[in-house]
Order: C-alpha cells, then structure tokens, then sequence
C-alpha cells in the first residue's frame, strides 16, 4: 500500500532528528550535515521526470519529489585487490570479540572524495553495525585464512583494524545521471523537506542489477 508522501516524510524526518545519520559515498558523505536530511534505502518501482516511488528495506512503499539539482551516482563492483595501501575507503563492519571489526561491505572512495566523513561511528544498517571512513595504511593477510585481507585503517584521532572476508562486496562510486534510475534499480538516497515536500536531493544507483549492500 502506498503512503502519501507527507506521513512518510514526516516519520523519516523523525528518524533524522533523533539519530545521527551517516552514508558512505562521496555524494551523500558530502550532505550528511545538512539538517533534516533522512536516508532510505531500497528498490525503485517507478519513476517520473518529477518523481520516484521506493519500497524502502522494511517494504514501506514511498513516493518522493526529484530535486531538480538533483545528484545521481553509480555504486559499481570492484575486485578486493584493488585495496591499496593508501585508498580512502569507507566500510560498514561488525565489531569483534578482539577488537576489529569484520567488513560487511567496503567502498573504495574516488580520489576526490578523500577525506569526506573521516572517522569511526555507529551505522544504521544492523545492530551495533559501525561505518569507518579512513586511509587504508597497511594491507596484509587474514591469519589462518587463504582468503580475505586484513585492512589497517588511520583516520584522525584513531585506527582500526578491519577483517574482510573473502565474500565481502568490493565497491566504488562514479557520476551518473538519472537514466541510471530504472523500475529494479537498488538504490540509497538522501532527501529533505523543501517546500513542505519530501525531496529527493542526493542518490546512489546500482547497475544492471547491481544490488547496493548498504
């Protein structure tokens, strides 16, 4: 059942008010100081020139308007290799008994968006889940393990140490456009209250079924 878009916005903008919201690519990582800013994630089922319906991760069916300055991005794949001694990433992880964390998922930042959210935080995308943005200082070998790679991380005031497992998705961000917004396409989003409408400002868009693990 579809909801009107004001009763959504205004239990999204609920959620914005009472938690500190963080997203993992250069486009949203960018707003993510922006008042009243609420993210969503899910799958897009229909889109206008003006608007876009999501069914949102819990199965809400929304319905938002699309800014025209809208910014659109495509999250892609990458191979765990292409980790590097220096890359700026961000990874939404799991905190371990040991002190590291263990990667659900890891997003390798363009050069330009170096910097961006630097820092150790808690995430909404599970339970006790924690988002990472930092300098990738040392890649070596997970012990006992063929697989995987055990990442260091040094962000200001801290370092973490990151376990990421063999099937942990690899990925990066590039611009798009709004082509990239198709009936299937996972998506993440950021939107506000303008005008007393819920807008869409900001979103990040897999490809050819590319499913954004968060």
């Amino acid at each position: 059942m579809k909801i009107s878009p004001t009763s959504s916005l205004t239990a999204l903008l609920a959620l914005a008010l009472s938690a500190s919201l963080f997203t993992p690519f250069i486009s949203e990582a960018l707003a993510q100081t922006a008042p009243a800013t609420v993210r969503m994630r899910g799958t897009v089922l229909s889109v206008t020139p003006g608007t876009l319906t999501v069914k949102d991760r819990s199965g809400e069916v929304v319905e938002l308007l699309l800014s025209d300055r809208l910014v659109v991005s495509e999250v892609f794949p990458i191979r765990l290799e292409d980790i590097k001694p220096g890359s700026y990433i961000g990874t939404a992880a799991m905190p371990q008994a040991d002190g590291s964390q263990r990667a659900i998922a890891v997003s390798v930042f363009p050069e330009a968006a170096r910097g961006a959210g630097e820092g150790h935080r808690p995430f909404d995308l599970l339970p006790q889940s924690t988002m990472t943005n930092a300098t990738v200082a040392d890649v070596g070998a997970i012990a006992g393990a063929a697989t995987g790679r055990k990442l260091q991380l040094k962000y200001q005031d801290g370092e973490k140490t990151i376990v990421v497992p063999a099937d942990a998705p690899i990925m990066s961000s590039r611009p798009a456009d709004r082509s990239l917004l198709l009936p299937g396409a996972s998506v993440s989003l950021s939107a506000q209250a303008i005008d007393g409408k819920p807008t869409v400002l900001r979103i990040n868009a897999g490809k050819n079924g590319f499913a954004l693990p968060y």
